[in-house]
């Protein structure tokens, strides 16, 4: 099913092999990781951090104690701001140690399914899986990319539909021709898959006939099975051919999936031949022929993809709201169903329509992945999650996801920081889910279909009656959703382990826009949190769920608004003890500590420090922007992140706010060393440093002056 594919050869580009076998930095290294050791170190810091808070509590209500006493209105209002401070960068600590605790008891107790296992899904009628791609003016590599990761998974019969959500008659002549292209992909793709699926085919009917007629060789049999595998791996070997490692995305697409994939078929290669050579002309079993019958299906599986592409804003019935939620809506919406169009004036309807008669017929999924189209997922993705989604017991999981791991090798120092972050992110979900307290991260996640039946809504848009399965409210859809999930009875899953990867903004622009877009919508979200948590409902919440869900939603807001009133207000002054900072000890230690394990160098901690400073203005600015679509009640646009070559400028009134941190800092610490308030004098000047530094490092002086001035300044380099 493709309504737009539009054939032309040579779209993707043979290109000249320049890459190893292997990454040149891998993320994960837990040889020496002890989970016996890990566990005691963070239940020690956990304790350590609730013994500080304990003596800096002693302290806080000491001072409120005596305000009261002396009626002195003003000191009370200020403690107590600075007792709510001190309580929300604590919260935030034991979160995090927290999550960590689990992380690692997940880590230690995670037994994956044995590849037999897996594979049995070969065996019997699998359910039906759909892998939607939603795209937004995306470069056609980066979406070539994502939409082979998704071709390559080792699962039956899979129905890959690109959402091509750009203008549908853009003027810009280049626009227009990226969109033909993107319109030519699916069926570009799909040709490379045809010849080999084909072949397989034909290879399983033979099979089957020998069987029928009682002539199967096994140690023959075992030969053929080993040839075609070894037919699949060249396969694979040309496609490798067809890029190079021109970027982390490309790289992790080459090594990760294509070349890891080829690795497990050249092994079962070998497995398949010494199983031949050993056999010795003996008779066929009941288990060798269960295992032919297996490998027969999954050969042919391996190359059984459907691509196909979709448009909904060709059509004037179906939701044109510019968001990514309302693009996967819309194609959820018609699943299952035939349709046909019909023009009534200028416009395009999409009109349903029995099969006989329809045009276009959208398959009927149990399962749907949603991918981002700049994102990539391992071989085994769906394989592993919807076999985990089958297990006893699991019934009403809506969601399982992999929490996306950062592309490693990144080309720009911010992008390598602001991956961290990402990949710290990955350990915090992971820990949430020991609380049953998973949020649906949206780049990539496998969904349950009977599960967004159960939260679909019915509205009005321009007349027109519009499917809504994923909020659209905020610009955090996937965050609401989970809220609308869990409400629901349903509940969330993070597998443990790292099978899917997806980009980090490589320049200060377009991360700006990115994390402002993910800090605006939680605080209008919590009152649905709220009522979920501890008003009536059939799914009660435990305090561990409260505890991780309520942080995950106001901690950008309470944070960022708390470091801010710390370092422009001497307001700790009277609070003289060293215990206040040691409470952020073992918060910085264990972030400090994942770091190393996951690749990072150790000063990536101060790195990262800078760098979220530097997002104070942008994380306040998402957070104002949720406060004023509060008060209005309407929809903020969503932000996409830009996909563009060059440098992403941001706006002015950012890169004017950074630099009047650090003046509005390194004044207040003048001041302090002047008053002998030593300490917060301190703080704030090596905070301002930190912020220089992150202004220098991950924007760039000429690069900040030039989105000030909106002048371009001729490069020295």
């Amino acid at each position: 099913m493709d309504i737009t594919s539009i054939k032309s050869p040579g779209l993707t580009r043979k290109r000249k092999l320049t890459h190893s076998t292997t990454l040149p930095e891998e993320k994960i290294s837990l040889e020496k990781f002890s989970p016996r050791l890990e566990l005691s170190l963070t239940w020690s810091g956990i304790v350590f951090t609730l013994f500080a808070t304990l003596m800096v509590s002693l302290d806080l209500v000491h001072l409120l104690g005596e305000d009261i006493s002396k009626g002195n209105t003003g000191d009370f209002a200020l403690h107590f701001l600075l007792t709510v401070i001190v309580a929300s960068l604590i919260y935030g600590g034991l979160v995090y140690q927290f999550a960590r605790i689990q992380y690692v008891k997940r880590l230690r107790d995670h037994a994956p399914a044995s590849r037999e296992a897996l594979e049995e899904l070969h065996l019997d009628k699998s359910r039906s899986l759909s892998i939607l791609v939603p795209s937004y003016k995306e470069e056609s590599l980066v979406v070539e990319m994502t939409l082979m990761s998704a071709a390559l998974q080792d699962y039956p019969n899979r129905y890959i539909t690109l959402l091509i959500d750009d203008p549908a008659h853009p003027d810009d002549p280049d626009e227009a021709e990226q969109l033909m292209t993107t319109r030519r992909l699916p069926g570009l793709l799909q040709a490379k898959f045809e010849k080999p699926r084909h072949k397989m085919e034909q290879e399983r009917a033979n099979y089957f006939m020998r069987v029928s007629e009682g002539s199967v060789d096994l140690a023959i049999e075992y030969q053929r099975l080993a040839e075609l595998y070894s037919d699949a791996a060249e396969w694979l070997k040309d496609r490798i051919g067809e890029y190079s490692e021109t970027d982390p995305a490309s790289k992790v697409f080459i090594h990760k999936v294509l070349y890891r994939h080829r690795t497990l078929l050249l092994q079962r290669v070998t497995e398949l031949r010494a199983l031949g050579s050993s056999m010795d002309r003996k008779p066929v079993t009941k288990a060798a022929s269960k295992r032919f019958k297996r490998e027969y299906n999954r050969l042919v599986n391996l190359f059984s993809v459907s691509f196909s592409s979709f448009e909904r804003k060709r059509y004037v019935n179906l939701s044109h709201e510019p968001n990514k939620a309302m693009n996967l809506n819309s194609y959820l919406g018609l699943m299952g169903k035939g349709f046909k169009t019909i023009q009534i004036g200028k416009n395009l309807h999409l009109i349903e329509a029995k099969d006989s008669e329809a045009e276009l017929l959208v398959p009927h999924s149990d399962y749907v992945i949603t991918l981002d189209a700049d994102s990539l997922i391992l071989t085994d993705y769906a394989l592993r999650l919807t076999h985990f989604m089958e297990q006893p017991g699991n019934e009403r999981i809506a969601v399982v996801q992999t929490p996306y791991s950062a592309f490693p090798t990144a080309a720009s120092p911010l992008e390598r920081v602001a991956g961290a972050t990402t990949d710290i992110q990955y350990i915090i979900h992971q820990g949430f889910t020991g609380y049953g307290a998973t949020y649906w991260v949206g780049a990539n996640a496998l969904i349950r279909r009977a599960a967004l039946e159960d939260i679909v809504e019915l509205e009005e848009e321009r007349g027109f009656t519009i499917k809504r399965y994923i909020q659209d409210r905020t610009v955090i859809e996937d965050t609401e959703s989970t809220i609308d999930l869990v409400s629901k009875g349903w509940q969330l899953h993070n597998y443990p382990e790292r099978l899917a990867y997806s980009a980090t903004p490589p320049d200060f622009g377009s991360l700006l826009i990115q994390r402002r877009r993910w800090a605006n919508g939680g605080l209008i979200i919590l009152p649905k949190l709220m009522k979920h948590l501890f008003g009536r409902s059939d799914s009660k919440a435990t305090l561990g769920e409260a505890f991780m869900r309520i942080h995950y939603l106001a901690s950008i807001a309470a944070v960022n608004i708390a470091l801010l009133l710390l370092l422009a207000f001497p307001i700790t002054g009277d609070i003289e003890t060293v215990w206040l900072p040691l409470t952020a000890a073992p918060y910085f230690f264990f972030y400090w500590r994942d770091l190393m394990q996951l690749g990072y160098h150790g000063f990536d901690i101060l790195r990262v420090y800078a760098l979220n400073l530097l997002l104070i203005p942008i994380n306040l600015g998402g957070v104002f922007k949720s406060l004023q679509q509060a008060f209005n009640k309407t929809k903020i646009p969503f932000g996409r992140t830009p996909k563009v070559e060059g440098r992403t400028s941001a706006p002015a009134f950012y890169i004017f706010l950074e630099y009047v941190l650090v003046f509005q800092w390194i004044m207040g610490a003048g001041f302090d060393f002047a008053s002998h308030n030593w300490a917060h004098g301190s703080f704030a000047m090596v905070n301002a440093i930190f912020l220089g530094y992150a202004i220098w490092h991950f924007i760039g002086v000429t690069e900040s002056v030039e989105d000030l001035t909106g002048k371009e300044f001729p490069s020295t380099v």
